[in-house]
């Protein structure tokens, strides 16, 4: 009898209905990681290879950067052969500028065609002719997830800083303040002018009693008050900071004892870097360099061209900080009081001496107005024409090294292109003769 048949394990025998399963699960989870290493792969490589954008975006606006006062400045800084920062930006254009309803914008006009993009009356200020809130940068580049940041050397609450973050038809510094605090939303605020923000028991100027450095610190926000105390700020967190370094304005570049324990504008804007970089998303940094325009509206030419130097090593200083992947443009709002260097200065002559060597009949700086003017210009009711009292000599107060053609209590704004300079992703928008509003153009395609 044949022995009995002895079943032989095949390879293909069952397994465990467990184990199959397994092995579904396990094929299935093996395609959704690589279908998700694809995607996040497709991402990185869509955004740095494909659609590329800088990292940091940093705006500088020189008030009262026209195109005639870099001379000026480049020659009073080091001599006419030695280059500002600004010179090495590779991309260069001239902004027209004009508002809606005048050839010549006033502050709140120009500063919100930078900010907004759009065109608007003289004395709006982030709104539109009817009185519509725009959108600005700061709050596109908020609701693109980058941080943002607020960095001034005069106040606050003045309106060219203000145009990034108010919609009124009037400066209101008070109402600044408060919109500042409450509404704003930005990250990393820093400047002057802290009376706004504090009540008149205190020294301040808020007629409603509140104290809104206190609710800032209440709301989160650090709140700082000295260099010394901005320096200490930890670089490792998302910064929520406020820093109000002065009642007013912040001191002069030349005004070394007011200055005491206050940031200069370079300084804020190296710490504004550190701090905002912490964000993997980006940022948008916004600095004003507002004392250029205090010192213009006054007459004073060497100041003037000091607080343009600070403006150009705040630039510097961006430079070195921000890295290879941000962009940084800087640009005029509208020239103001017609800064002439004239006449024939020395080659080898730079700083104070520049001013100090020229004679009595022909100073080599001039303004075209302001208070160091003639306050009694001829008009075409003068018995003598205006050419031919333009023709007499004019003679200044002798305390006066840079006098005005014609009296004005602040220097006038002039009909003069301002200048714009960028380096980085983007900035090669920046050629020949644009509108003004081809900086804000160029912040939003880069967000």
């Amino acid at each position: 009898m044949s022995e009995a048949h002895k079943p032989v394990l095949a390879l293909t025998s069952k397994r465990p209905g467990s184990y199959i399963d397994f092995m579904k699960w396990r094929n299935q989870l093996l395609a959704l990681f690589c279908l998700a290493v694809f995607l996040a792969f497709g991402v990185f490589y869509f955004r740095y290879w494909v659609v590329q954008k800088p990292f940091g975006i940093i705006l500088f606006i020189g008030e009262g950067l026209g195109s005639g006062r870099l001379a000026a400045a480049r020659i009073y800084s080091a001599g006419a052969d030695t280059p500002l920062t600004l010179d090495s930006l590779p991309y260069t254009a001239f902004l027209k500028n004009y508002s809606l309803d005048f050839a010549t914008p006033d502050e709140a006009a120009a500063a919100t065609a930078l900010a907004t993009g759009v065109k608007v009356k003289n004395g709006a200020i982030g709104v539109d002719a009817a009185g519509k809130s725009l959108m600005n940068m700061l709050e596109l580049a908020r609701e693109s997830g980058r941080m943002t940041g607020l960095v001034t050397n005069g106040l606050l609450t003045n309106v060219t800083p203000a145009s990034f973050y108010a919609h009124a038809s009037k400066q209101d510094h008070p109402e600044f303040a408060r919109v500042l605090t409450e509404d704003a939303k930005i990250d990393l605020v820093l400047g002057g002018g802290s009376a706004a923000f504090v009540p008149e028991t205190n020294g301040g100027h808020r007629s409603d009693g509140r104290d809104l450095l206190s609710e800032l610190q209440d709301a989160g926000y650090d709140l700082v008050r000295s260099l010394e105390e901005l320096e200490e700020v930890p670089r490792w967190r998302r910064p929520r900071l406020f820093g109000l370094f002065s009642m007013k304005e912040l001191a002069s570049a030349d005004d070394d004892d007011a200055q005491g324990d206050e940031p200069s504008l370079a300084d804020m804007v190296r710490r504004a870097i550190e701090l905002l970089q912490f964000n993997s998303g980006g940022y948008l940094l916004v600095v004003d360099a507002g004392l250029m325009r205090k010192a213009a509206q006054e007459n004073d030419g060497q100041r003037t061209l000091l607080e343009t130097i600070e403006l150009d090593r705040a630039v510097s200083v961006a430079l070195r900080y921000a890295g290879a992947k941000s962009t940084i443009l800087v640009c005029g709002d509208v020239a103001i009081g017609g800064l002439n260097l004239n006449g024939l200065p020395p080659r080898e002559q730079a700083g104070p001496a520049l001013l100090e060597s020229r004679t009595a009949v022909i100073p080599w700086l001039t303004w075209a107005t302001g208070p160091n003017g003639v306050k009694n210009p001829p008009t075409s009711t003068d018995p003598i024409s205006p050419a031919e009292k333009l023709a007499e000599p004019l003679e200044a107060p002798a305390h006066i090294r840079e006098p005005a053609a014609f009296y004005a209590e602040s220097a006038l704004h002039t009909a003069d292109d301002v200048s714009a300079f960028g380096s980085g992703l983007g900035a090669d928008a920046l050629h020949g003769t644009l509108e003004s509003t081809a900086i804000f153009d160029i912040i939003r395609d880069n967000l």
